[in-house]
């Protein structure tokens, strides 16, 4: 007999350093176990804000699915920026098509791109949409 799902959260957690807290809390699991768990799956992604997908079941136990992190934040580290533009047309950084091709084939896998070069059009345009220009060359 399957498990009866009590709860599937999206959330948001520093990647190798999720501690028990509010926002665990409220996904009805065991917290300290959860974050031993995630922790030891995305300690190499120290640093990183990581997308996970909690399914809660009914008696406590709990599945998860990380995701890929945020484009935008691949964007700014791979610009060497704190934050974006308020505004897309006030360009504040740049960034290569080599590291434009580095962060579209890590997200692939994530985004709804049939190739490789559909996937860096979408990237691009988040990187304009926070005022990062993608260089030609």
């Amino acid at each position: 007999m399957a498990k009866r799902i009590a709860k599937v959260l999206k959330m948001e957690l520093p990647g190798g350093d999720a501690h028990p807290g509010p926002k665990l809390a409220s996904a009805g699991v065991q917290m300290a176990k959860f974050c031993t768990d995630f922790n030891a799956k995305t300690a190499d992604r120290k640093g990183q804000v990581v997308p996970v997908i909690i399914t809660a079941y009914e008696d406590k136990s709990y599945d998860f699915v990380i995701k890929t992190s945020p484009a935008a934040g691949l964007i700014l580290k791979a610009a060497g920026l704190t934050k974006g533009s308020g505004n897309p047309k006030q360009i504040v950084g740049h960034i290569s098509q080599a590291q434009l091709e580095e962060i579209a084939n890590y997200k692939m896998p994530d985004l709804n791109a049939n190739d490789i070069e559909a996937a860096k059009k979408v990237i691009a345009g988040t990187a304009l949409n926070m005022g990062i220009a993608v260089d030609e060359k």
